[in-house]
């Protein structure tokens, strides 16, 4: 396989079954000269199993802004790193951005080594829209703040990818319920790849229901995917459009109600005739 020294490698590492891992990653962490792991204890029993001996340093949130000069200072010097996860794919809310700003900002070359991600492999089998979406990763810890932060994407018509925690996955479906509307279709996809893997569709509702009436659904490691707000047809007139028709429509033939309308309200004539025409249709039948 390919090798390219005095580089960084950003490798994926598998998020349950092992038989993820893909052997030109395998082979690019026996080969580099160290890496950059989010936990030493947790990333060396993976590399034992794969019989990986390269040299490990602990990079995580807490101490990446301080070491990512010096690992940078590594690769000038010569050596090739790599840098990965717990599980996944680095970076998708896990420590390595300012470790890779860095490097490329030094013009040092970055490879990335795909594998699992999480978010990408719930989305895949979710049965939600795929053609666009928007990564979230973990909302706030805090009531005020993750409530906040949903109430801003109440409206987003993507749909909408989480991370959650076992102790807050039942807040937060209750937010949800409460801000994006009890009947918004949402998935949970709990544990992928691994034994107890589980993939939910239903209302926000009843995932709400389902997880607090389920303590095994309040394990593991979660993604949370909710379906877009719904798209406002343009054909429908907006509340001031169609309270605009109606008045003029009291004492004016459609034709000019409709004419008024649009000078007021700048919706098309022909929406607002159609509209006009459907109105006088629905007070003769009653």
């Amino acid at each position: 396989m390919d090798f390219y020294k005095q580089c960084l490698y950003i490798v994926a590492t598998p998020i349950g079954n092992l038989g993820d891992f893909s052997p030109r990653a395998v082979d690019v962490l026996q080969r580099v000269d160290l890496i950059a792991v989010e936990d030493t204890r947790h990333s060396g029993r993976l590399l034992q199993h794969f019989a990986i001996k390269t040299p490990m340093q602990a990079l995580h949130e807490h101490n990446e802004r301080k070491l990512a000069d010096a690992l940078v200072q590594k690769i000038e010097n010569g050596q090739t790193l790599a840098l990965i996860s717990d599980a996944g794919t680095p970076l998708l809310s896990d420590p390595g951005y300012h470790l890779v700003r860095l490097a490329r900002e030094k013009g040092i070359r970055v490879i990335p080594v795909p594998g699992a991600c999480a978010a990408i492999t719930a989305l895949s089998a979710a049965g939600l829209a795929t053609d666009r979406f928007r990564f979230e990763g973990f909302l706030p810890a805090k009531n005020g703040a993750r409530r906040q932060q949903l109430e801003s994407l109440k409206q987003e018509t993507l749909t909408l990818l989480f991370y959650e925690s076992p102790h807050r996955i039942e807040d937060s479906l209750s937010d949800m319920v409460a801000i994006f509307g009890a009947q918004r279709q949402g998935v949970l996809a709990r544990e992928l790849t691994k034994t107890f893997e589980t993939i939910r569709g239903g209302t926000l509702a009843e995932l709400s229901s389902w997880v607090t009436g389920d303590a095994n659904q309040r394990k593991g490691e979660m993604v949370l995917l909710v379906q877009g707000a719904a798209v406002a047809d343009p054909d429908d007139l907006d509340a001031d459009a169609e309270r605009v028709l109606k008045i003029l429509l009291q004492d004016l033939p459609l034709k000019q109600a409709a004419a008024l309308a649009t000078e007021i309200t700048g919706v098309r004539k022909k929406k607002l005739y159609a509209r006009g025409l459907e109105l006088k249709q629905e007070r003769g039948n009653q």
